[in-house]
């Protein structure tokens, strides 16, 4: 005879993750909880919040990586548990670590003779890159100071005003003094004139931007390499370039092989990169690139042995996880120099696909170049009736993620959209998004919100001898125009009601 029980109220295993408890009340947001939950429930419960973020895919006002092979996605869950810093426990991390440096190195044409190992480190992103090379540049000028019996303590540094705000962080963190070109209408990168008027004798570097974040523009490094070697041999000074090629660095070897703008330079002493952006690896990882040892001062490079053999180690942070340095080796190796060819090509080649069919929609200004980061930044060349930033938050609505946002100065006035294209952004995506632009527009026309200004801008028109529209306008009180707005709010969501099912 075969015995057998009742499932009693406390055997959970029975019972479905929604019809638990765990799942039927609020859990603490701001302190632990005092007991454990099972763990199907924590999953559940994080992972049903997690629905509520963007689909990175349609996020495209991020350069960084959306998504990679399957199988390279499996060496970063395998090296998930790796700390990078232990490089005498993973010895074979730190060799693959030292290969990417070397062949981004040689990429940017990095003077190595044959047996030379090229000097750079990986970091966690162009981020941390930056400030680690302007730390060098810092140093050395201070320490020529020094031995010249100067003042070494009004350091500053020149860039255009459309520097990423990783700019800004080193110079306030590390007491630098930031001195930006500004910009003009029509012009959004860094003027090299301008910049080699800034630079004087307490300039550390000046850096150009292989990729503005704005508009994807390269500024010329050339014009700016040959310029301040004029100016160096005029008051003899030694100010070197810095070249923040996060967003360029990946782009131009494979597209544009013949433009100088890296150590084929003389002046041209370090290059960040920032691998998850056209790297083609998911968020957390950078390189910077020294042009030779004596351009990264040995003092700022740090000697431990507690974690085994000598390791030297020059980051700001310390522990780091070895996953995005594996997925950068993969890639590099996986890849090579015709996989990354192609696939920048098809980028451009879609670029060039958004950008027209904007363009053939007659309602904006292309204010982004065909040559540089493959991207296009527009304008809408009417904005009495809607503006960009409501362009961006109702595309939100069909899952598209595009920026609005205005220009630094001394271009302020000017307001533009800007729409990333990466190596997922296929051609299929980017006709829809022009469709759901369409249609973005012409719900916005519609917009009760702006009435009063179409009415007024009818009434400027109205040239027949007809009472001006804009007069009965001001004639009404606001409670009827309260209204007005009101029932035309209704009408437009009952008639969406109608249109809009849900399948």
């Amino acid at each position: 005879m075969v015995l057998s029980k009742t499932a009693s109220e406390s055997d959970v295993s029975i019972h479905s993750t929604f019809a638990s408890r765990y799942v039927r009340a609020s859990l603490p947001r701001f302190q632990m909880p005092e007991n454990s939950i099972p763990k199907e429930a924590a999953y559940q419960i994080i992972n049903d919040e997690l629905m509520l973020d963007g689909n990175p895919r349609l996020n495209l006002a991020s350069f960084v990586t959306t998504w990679m092979e399957p199988e390279c996605d499996k060496l970063i869950m395998a090296a998930i548990n790796k700390n990078y810093v232990d490089m005498d426990e993973y010895p074979v991390t730190t060799e693959l670590q030292n290969r990417c440096v070397n062949m981004i190195a040689h990429l940017f044409n990095a003077p190595l003779g044959d047996s030379e190992t090229a000097v750079g480190v990986g970091t966690v992103g162009s981020s941390e890159a930056i400030m680690l090379a302007g730390l060098a540049f810092k140093r050395k000028w201070q320490n020529k100071r020094k031995a010249e019996g100067k003042p070494y303590d009004k350091p500053n540094i020149v860039t255009g005003a459309n520097v990423q705000v990783c700019w800004e962080k080193f110079a306030r963190y590390f007491e630098v003094e930031l001195k930006e070109v500004k910009l003009r209408d029509g012009y959004y990168v860094m003027d090299p004139q301008k910049a080699v008027e800034m630079v004087d004798e307490n300039t550390i570097c000046v850096a150009a931007i292989l990729g503005s974040t704005l508009n994807g523009e390269f500024e010329d490094v050339k014009l700016l390499n040959d310029l301040l070697t004029e100016k160096n041999k005029q008051t003899g000074w030694d100010t070197p370039i810095h070249v923040d090629a996060a967003s360029g660095g990946f782009i131009a070897p494979f597209l544009y092989p013949e433009l100088e703008w890296d150590f084929r330079l003389p002046l041209v002493k370090s290059i960040n990169v920032s691998g998850h952006k056209y790297g083609l690896v998911y968020a957390g990882i950078g390189w910077v690139i020294w042009r030779n040892k004596e351009d990264l001062p040995e003092e700022l490079i740090f000697h431990i042995n507690y974690l085994g053999a000598d390791q030297p180690t020059f980051t700001l942070n310390f522990s780091k996880g070895s996953s995005q340095v594996i997925a950068q080796y993969y890639q590099l190796i996986r890849l090579g120099y015709e996989g990354y060819r192609n696939i920048m090509e098809n980028c451009r080649e879609n670029m060039i696909i958004l950008k027209e069919g904007l363009e053939k929609t007659g309602r904006f200004n292309i204010v982004s170049k065909d040559n540089g980061v493959p991207l296009v930044a527009f304008s809408l060349k009417d904005n009495s009736s809607h503006n960009e930033f409501e362009v961006s938050e109702t595309l939100r609505r069909f899952g598209w993620i595009v920026p609005a946002y205005t220009m630094p100065p001394d271009a302020q006035h000017v307001t533009v959209l800007r729409v990333v294209i990466r190596e997922d952004f296929s051609r299929t995506l980017a006709e829809r998004l022009v469709i759901d632009i369409e249609k973005v527009l012409h719900e916005l026309d519609t917009l009760p919100a702006r009435v009063k200004a179409k009415i007024a801008a009818a009434a400027d028109e109205d040239t027949n001898g007809n009472v001006a529209a804009e007069t009965l306008a001001h004639k009404k009180s606001d409670v009827e125009r309260q209204r007005e707005i009101t029932t035309f709010w209704r009408k437009y969501v009952s008639d969406k009601k109608k249109t809009n099912g849900v399948c």
